[in-house]
């Protein structure tokens, strides 16, 4: 059953689609770059995740309702990258064998906590912005997805003596 947007339902999901692309390129890029392969496997996997997001920002836009089930299961493998925590990394030594050093990883992660900060305000205003609730569901399953984004990304650095909240 197709729906009709608002103008500001229509702005707003355009914007979250592109920092959705946004993301897919940044995790894909980064995950060829970083040192740890745990970590190249958790930036793998949020891009499969952010693809779904796009995926589902799209069907939105066209009026569609989206398909929620492309991605349930994926919250509990993100949460094993976060338990699994880098138990190789104190194997890694401080350069990797592409020479990526433990502060190249670091402000590669810094760079993505930053992104999911941002692209997860700007799904809570989107949510708040929607007239529609199928909309509006929408996006605060894929906000719950991008703050999960953001806690493994966190985790990883805490663990990692990257980021030492005090």
């Amino acid at each position: 059953m197709a729906f009709k947007l608002t103008q500001k339902e229509q702005q707003l999901l355009g914007d979250q689609l592109n920092h959705e692309k946004v993301c897919i390129q940044k995790y894909s890029s980064y995950a060829q770059q970083v040192r740890d392969p745990q970590l190249k496997q958790m930036f793998n996997q949020y891009a499969s995740e952010e693809q779904n997001h796009y995926d589902t920002v799209s069907q939105l836009l066209s009026g569609q309702p989206a398909n929620l089930g492309m991605s349930a299961g994926q919250g509990r493998q993100q949460g094993q990258f976060q338990r699994q925590g880098g138990e190789a990394a104190g194997l890694q030594g401080n350069v990797g064998a592409a020479g990526m050093t433990n502060q190249e990883d670091a402000t590669i992660l810094g760079d993505m906590l930053m992104t999911e900060k941002f692209v997860s305000g700007a799904y809570d205003t989107a949510v708040f912005e929607s007239a529609n609730s199928d909309v509006r569901q929408a996006l605060q399953h894929i906000q719950k997805e991008e703050q999960q984004h953001g806690e493994g990304i966190f985790n990883y650095m805490s663990q990692h003596g990257m980021y030492n909240p005090k």
